[in-house]
């Protein structure tokens, strides 16, 4: 028996399956070259290798941060704690100061590392690769922190959820 040749997801039934993949997240930033902060959430995030230690995040080509993330020397990847859910709606909002009110020091390259995170990377920005719509990062960790007994902020199916004990 012969089976037809597959047909590539929509979108929509694409995203969706996606959803179902629960992940930590992320607020990933930098300093642009005239010294203004730039931010972003991201759940696009996993580990490469221990040696050297790399970690990658993903962007969206058509992302207006575009040109900082990529022609920058550093970033940090914020990994979040499960009481930082309007930190993550923040910096996901269109058209404000994403960073007004907001605490942090400045990391590796100039980066804003954000207070009160589970985990901080702070990365030299290593290399790139264009794939489909968006370019994958790969970062070299130069130092890393994690907060001790900090609960992670997870999201699944389009919702915001905190580590639950089995």
């Amino acid at each position: 028996m012969v089976m037809p040749p597959l047909s590539p997801p929509d979108a929509q039934q694409f995203r969706a399956a996606l959803g179902m993949f629960a992940t930590g997240v992320t607020i990933v930033t930098a300093r642009a070259p005239d010294g203004s902060l730039v931010g972003l959430t991201a759940n696009s995030f996993n580990s490469v290798s221990l040696s050297p230690p790399l970690v990658l995040w993903s962007l969206a080509r058509s992302a207006g941060s575009m040109p900082v993330f990529s022609q920058g020397s550093h970033y940090a990847i914020n990994i979040l704690a499960a009481d930082q859910k309007e930190l993550a709606q923040r910096f996901a909002t269109r058209n404000i100061d994403r960073f007004a009110g907001v605490a942090w020091r400045e990391g590796a390259g100039g980066a804003p590392v954000l207070e009160g995170v589970a985990a901080v990377f702070e990365c030299a920005n290593r290399s790139q690769y264009e794939e489909g719509d968006h370019v994958i990062f790969v970062g070299e960790v130069e130092s890393c922190a994690a907060r001790p007994g900090s609960q992670p902020l997870i999201f699944h199916g389009g919702r915001y959820y905190t580590e639950l004990p089995l």
